[in-house]
């Protein structure tokens, strides 16, 4: 029994492996759509994922070890104009699919994949190869991070999102060039034509950034966007009669809706709660003139002591000109005159 075990594993074992392998090279060489099936980064999945998974290692790992004993680079004419061709490109894919069907005779309610010779059919195609190429440059706004040691912005869902998306749609490319699920990138190109002229305006400075306080609505807009392709995808589970592979509209939407709760709890913890942290403590008087907690403030800068130094007794009745053992501790030079006077000037507002 003992002899004939591994000559049977063997056997089951090699049988699985080749016909696992034959089903896959059916599906890469015979399902999938031959027009785009010898563009470059086309013919096998693997290379995306080396790609992507080579991203997050440097960005976790490599990039910040390479940094630890370096300055950060300063890169605010890069970042402009790295930006500024973020823009152009969005700006260019947003218009090819637009051009392409989204506004040109798409069906909002089912769309099937065109997979004829035809110039629109190849133009649509073309466009999706590249809005794929697209999701490796935007791997530059992480390294860009890194190279700043600006480490607070390569969190888990930032690195997630950049190296989830290329493999995404590179199986949108393979076997889905247009269609239905192209939905996604129409909305995606116009988010990213607002996102990156937002980071464009704020690579240029303060002078700039001040007018930038629409910031958190870029999230909002993103969150926006996945539940619109929820709803876009999710809908031919209602109909049985929309010629387009089912399963990839349940992929995109199940995408979208996974994106959509890492947004919706980033937003919660960048803007809700730091919203709610600054309300209660403006409630606790932390924040305000006057009198907070029994303590004296004067512009917010005196809670209990003045420049550190001099200590104010609570229960100490002023009478309109704060009477205290405080005017009798400051010494005479000029600048502690200064200091007394704001005192007096104080008691009187």
């Amino acid at each position: 029994m003992s002899t004939l075990y591994p000559f049977h594993w063997e056997v089951v074992k090699d049988y699985y492996i080749n016909t696992i392998y034959a089903g896959w090279r059916d599906l890469m060489d015979n399902k999938s759509d031959p027009r785009t099936r010898d563009w470059p980064l086309m013919d096998s999945p693997f290379p995306t994922i080396a790609i992507s998974l080579s991203y997050a290692y440097f960005v976790k790992v490599l990039g910040p070890k390479l940094m630890e004993n370096r300055k950060p680079f300063e890169l605010r004419k890069v970042l402009i104009v790295y930006n500024f061709a973020q823009v152009l490109f969005s700006a260019w894919l947003f218009y090819e699919s637009c051009i392409g069907g989204w506004l040109n005779g798409y069906n909002i309610r089912c769309e099937p994949v065109d997979y004829s010779n035809s110039p629109r059919a190849l133009r649509v195609a073309r466009g999706c190869w590249w809005y794929y190429i697209s999701k490796f440059t935007e791997f530059f706004d992480t390294f860009f991070f890194v190279m700043r040691k600006r480490y607070d912005q390569v969190s888990t869902l930032h690195v997630i999102h950049h190296g989830i998306m290329p493999c995404s749609v590179w199986w949108g490319v393979k076997f889905t060039p247009g269609g239905h699920s192209s939905f996604f990138g129409f909305l995606n190109t116009f988010v990213h034509i607002i996102m990156y002229t937002y980071y464009m305006l704020a690579a240029m400075g303060p002078k700039v950034q001040k007018y930038l306080w629409w910031k958190k609505y870029l999230t909002v807009l993103q969150m926006i966007q996945f539940v619109l392709v929820m709803v876009h995808s999710f809908q031919l589970f209602f109909r049985n009669d929309c010629n387009y592979p089912i399963g990839f509209a349940y992929f995109i939407g199940a995408h979208a809706a996974m994106f959509y709760f890492l947004f919706s709890d980033f937003y919660k913890q960048a803007y809700l709660k730091r919203e709610q942290k600054k309300e209660k403590i403006a409630a606790n008087g932390k924040l305000s003139n006057g009198y907070a907690n029994g303590a004296v403030k004067s512009n917010g800068e005196l809670p209990t002591e003045i420049n550190g130094n001099l200590k104010v007794e609570d229960n100490n009745k002023f009478d309109g000109y704060y009477k205290s053992t405080l005017a009798s501790q400051l010494p005479s030079d000029t600048t502690t005159a200064t200091t007394r006077q704001r005192i007096y000037a104080t008691a009187h507002n």
